[in-house]
């Protein structure tokens, strides 16, 4: 499975259509992961994908939320995912969440996203355990309200430092970034994670910043960004430099590869929080995710790449 992600509400609604046909006909994707707080456009952007031919998944997540409004949120999309299956059957997967413990209120302290990323990385093994126990009663009422509408394959996105129990999912999926240079290390996890179940394995994230030096950081691209300027702006001894990310998602589709897994999501299409711009103090494309260029569409290096790849 060739696959990328797509943030359907932070896309103007009338370039959607244009952009999952890009992703499927050009960039030679067969799946797109839909992401978005906004269900209602998520829907139609997966609804879109499955009448282009892409298999679909649909990540039900609300940024922020805490837990009741995030089950409410995952009901809705449940509800709407199972009318696009039974369209589409065999073609839509619903993906209860993504990395809860970071991404939703409760589980690590903190009222925002950063704050709680800043707490996890320097999490000890208490908070390491509260993280664990607390995943596993959140999933197992997502996986309760997720059976009660949608009768398709269920997973659940996880974060690299989450312990998730498979067992009442369909597909093993995890979002796992490289850190770092051990390459080496990087391998033997994903074969791990193969070997280690009988279920698909499916990596629903993965990716770097287009400078030199993003593909140490994975993640932590965006980092090189500071965020309390006004407007935020690069910080000083930061290039671009678009062959890094390119060679950063073919290395670890090699891997993927390798290690027998099921299939790939790139992070991700475009990212319009993060604009490119002709001053390089202010080009915060450099440090997102996307393979295409907000404003404009510019295709940079790594969905040259890519398309290459998928085209074989």
């Amino acid at each position: 499975m060739r696959g990328i992600s797509y943030l359907s509400d932070q896309v103007p609604e009338q370039d959607v259509h244009r952009d999952l046909a890009i992703i499927h006909g050009e960039l030679g994707c067969d799946a797109v992961l839909v992401k978005g707080n906004d269900a209602t456009r998520q829907i139609e952007a997966a609804a879109s994908a499955l009448d282009l031919g892409l298999e679909v998944w649909i990540e039900a997540q609300r940024e922020n939320a805490r837990p009741r409004a995030a089950l409410d949120h995952l009901g809705t999309v449940a509800v709407a995912a199972e009318r696009l299956r039974v369209r589409h059957p065999g073609r839509v997967t619903l993906v209860v969440g993504c990395e809860l413990s970071l991404l939703t209120r409760g589980l690590v302290p903190g009222p925002v996203t950063f704050v709680r990323l800043m707490l996890i990385l320097r999490a000890g093994n208490r908070l390491r355990r509260r993280i664990t126990r607390g995943l596993r009663r959140r999933l197992a009422d997502a996986r309760e309200v997720a059976a009660r509408h949608f009768h398709g394959p269920v997973t659940y996105a996880a974060a690299l430092w989450e312990q998730v129990d498979w067992s009442g999912f369909d597909v093993v999926a995890v979002n796992l970034y490289r850190i770092g240079a051990d390459t080496a290390g990087y391998a033997e996890r994903v074969r791990a994670l193969v070997q280690g179940t009988d279920k698909p394995v499916v990596i629903t994230e993965f990716g770097c910043g287009a400078h030199r030096g993003a593909e140490l950081r994975g993640p932590g691209s965006f980092l090189i960004v500071n965020w309390f300027a006004q407007p935020p702006r690069i910080k000083r001894g930061h290039v671009r430099d678009e062959s890094v990310q390119a060679r950063y998602l073919l290395e670890l589709l090699d891997v993927f590869d390798a290690s027998g897994v099921h299939g790939a999501f790139v992070f991700t299409y475009v990212m319009p929080a993060f604009p490119r711009s002709p001053d390089p103090a202010y080009d915060l494309d450099m440090a997102g995710f996307g393979v295409v260029t907000a404003p404009g569409g510019e295709r940079k290096a790594a969905f040259d790449a890519l398309s290459r790849r998928f085209a074989h």
